[in-house]
C-alpha cells in the first residue's frame, strides 16, 4: 500500500464500519480505515464467507454479532486498527486477518481510560519497549504493511525520539495526531510539531486532528500541507459530512444520510450502529421534529422510513431473510448462559444450558417501544389481564442474560413461550416473550406485527 499523496478516512469507534467506509471511498477518500478492534474481540471471532452480501465476515462466536466485516469495493484500500498490549495477540490476529484487509494498524494515540487501563493507545507510548516489540513482530511475520497511529508527547524531544525508534521496527508509515494524551478537540492542534517529525523519519508521515478547521476537501491539503506531511487523514470532519472528501465539494447532510442507509440497507448494518452514525451526522439537529422522530426510532426500516426511505429497506430485508441471513438478534449465544434468580442474591447469578429452551414456543417477535403509546397496552400488562380473566397464575417470567443481550422465558399455564430475538435490556427481553404469548393465544395478530414491524414473517 502506497501512503504517499493520499486522503484518509481516520479510525473512528463505532463510525469506521463498512457502510460508512464505502461511503467514504465513494466520495473520494483513497484509504479507509477500520474502527479501532481490540484484539480478544477479533481472536474469538470466526471467518465467515457471506454467500448473501457478498462480504467477509467475523463473527463473534459467543453472540453472533459482527466484528468486522468488508467487501470487494474496498479491497486494497482497508486498513485494520487493531487495539492491543500484546505481540502474541496482535500477531494472531494479524495472521487470521491479513488475507482480507490492505495494511494493519496499531493504535498508539487512543487517550481513553478504557485503552490506557489495557495497556493499549497512548499508553504504549509510555512503554515504547512494548510498543517496538508489538510492532517488529508484526513487520517480521505478516505479508502486510505495518503501521501505528500515535499522539504528539509534552516534551518535543520525547516526541522526536519515540517516533524515530518507532520507525526503526520496519513500519510502513505512521500517523500522528497533532496533540498531546491530555488535549481534546477544543484545542488547537500543532502542526509545527509533525513538520518536525517529518523532518526526523524517512517514512511517510500522515497527519491528523485539523478536523475543526476543515469543511472541504482542499482544506484537507491545505492542513496536510502546513504539517509538512505525506498525507492526511480526517475523522470529525467527515463523521459530521462524509461527502467532505468530494473534489466537488460536500453535499447536504440529507444526501449523505440517505445513501448511507442505502448503504448500512444493503450491507445489513446493525440497527443500533446505523442509529449512532446518523447522530453523529444530525449532531444538533436531533432536537428538530425530524430529529425527535429519528430518535424515536429503533429497527432499521424505522430509521429508513425517517428519510422515506422504508420501503426499500423492507425490500431488501425480506429478501435477505428469505435467503436465509441471520442477523445479531437472532443469533443465539453458544456458550454459557446464565439466567437471573431472584431468589439469589444481588448481581448473583446461576448457570443454566441449553435444555432451559426444550419445549419453549418461540416466534420471531421483537418489542419496539414506539408501538405502544399506553402502558396498558404494553405485552406484559395484556398478557397479565388475559391470566386474570381466565383464573391462571400470573406470569412468571425468567431473563437470561450474555454478552450484553438478553432472553426471556415466560411461564403461562402449562406452556413456556419466548422470543427467538435477543434484546438490549431485560424489560425489553419480557415484553417480547409476552408478545410472544400473545401471538401464541391469537391475542394479538401476526398482521399486525409483521405491519409494525416487531415480527419477521
Amino acid at each position: 500500500m502506497d501512503y504517499r499523496n493520499k486522503i484518509i478516512l481516520a479510525p473512528m469507534v463505532r463510525v469506521g464500519t463498512l457502510p460508512m467506509r464505502l461511503l467514504a471511498l465513494s466520495y473520494g477518500a483513497d484509504i479507509v480505515y477500520t474502527e479501532e478492534i481490540i484484539d480478544w474481540k477479533l481472536l474469538k471471532s470466526e471467518r465467515f464467507v457471506n454467500d448473501i452480501l457478498q462480504t467477509i465476515d467475523y463473527v463473534d462466536k459467543t453472540d453472533g454479532s459482527i466484528v468486522f466485516r468488508t467487501c470487494n469495493s474496498e479491497i486494497g484500500k482497508v486498513v485494520l486498527q487493531l487495539g492491543t498490549a500484546s505481540a502474541d495477540r496482535a500477531l494472531q490476529v494479524g495472521k487470521k486477518i491479513q488475507q482480507d484487509i490492505a495494511a494493519l494498524d496499531i493504535n498508539m494515540g487512543c487517550p481513553k481510560d478504557f485503552s490506557i487501563k489495557g495497556g493499549m493507545g497512548v499508553a504504549l507510548l509510555y512503554d515504547l519497549e512494548r510498543a517496538k516489540c508489538i510492532l517488529k513482530t508484526l513487520v517480521d511475520n505478516l505479508d502486510i504493511p505495518v503501521t501505528c497511529k500515535v499522539r504528539i508527547l509534552p516534551e518535543f524531544h520525547e516526541t522526536i525520539n519515540t517516533v524515530k525508534e518507532l520507525e526503526s521496527t520496519g513500519i510502513a508509515a505512521i500517523a500522528v495526531h497533532a496533540r498531546t494524551k491530555l488535549e481534546r478537540p477544543r484545542h488547537p492542534p500543532h502542526p509545527e510539531v509533525i513538520r518536525e517529525i517529518v523532518s526526523a523519519v524517512k517514512i511517510p508521515v500522515i497527519a491528523n486532528g485539523g478536523s475543526s478547521d476543515i469543511h472541504k476537501r482542499a482544506d484537507m491539503l491545505k492542513f496536510r500541507d502546513a504539517c509538512g506531511a505525506t498525507s492526511v487523514m480526517i475523522a470529525r470532519a467527515a463523521q459530521w459530512n462524509c461527502s467532505i472528501f468530494r473534489p466537488e465539494g460536500p453535499l447536504p447532510i440529507e444526501n449523505v444520510i440517505h445513501e448511507y442507509l442505502r448503504l448500512s440497507v444493503d450491507y445489513d448494518n446493525s440497527p443500533s450502529n446505523t442509529k449512532y452514525c446518523i447522530q453523529m451526522i444530525l449532531r444538533d439537529l436531533q432536537e428538530t421534529k425530524l430529529g425527535r422522530q429519528f430518535l424515536d426510532s429503533q429497527t432499521l426500516e424505522q430509521i429508513c422510513e425517517v428519510w422515506n426511505f422504508g420501503s426499500y429497506c423492507r425490500k431488501k430485508q425480506l429478501e435477505y431473510h428469505n435467503a436465509g441471513i441471520r442477523g445479531r438478534r437472532q443469533a443465539c449465544p453458544r456458550v454459557q448462559l446464565y439466567i437471573k434468580d431472584d431468589s439469589l442474591p444481588t448481581k448473583k447469578a446461576k448457570t443454566i444450558d441449553s435444555m432451559l429452551f426444550d419445549g419453549v414456543i418461540e416466534h420471531n417477535v421483537s418489542f419496539i417501544r414506539v408501538n405502544y403509546n399506553d402502558d396498558k397496552d404494553l405485552p406484559k400488562s395484556k398478557l397479565y389481564i388475559y391470566t386474570v380473566k381466565n383464573n391462571l397464575k400470573i406470569p412468571k417470567y425468567e431473563v437470561i442474560h450474555k454478552d450484553k443481550l438478553f432472553k426471556a422465558i415466560v411461564l403461562v399455564g402449562d406452556n413456556k413461550y419466548s422470543s427467538s430475538f435477543w434484546e438490549k435490556n431485560k424489560k425489553y427481553a419480557e415484553q417480547s416473550a409476552a408478545l410472544t404469548c400473545l401471538l401464541q393465544l391469537g391475542i394479538v395478530k401476526r398482521e399486525e406485527l409483521i405491519q409494525n414491524g416487531s415480527m419477521i414473517s
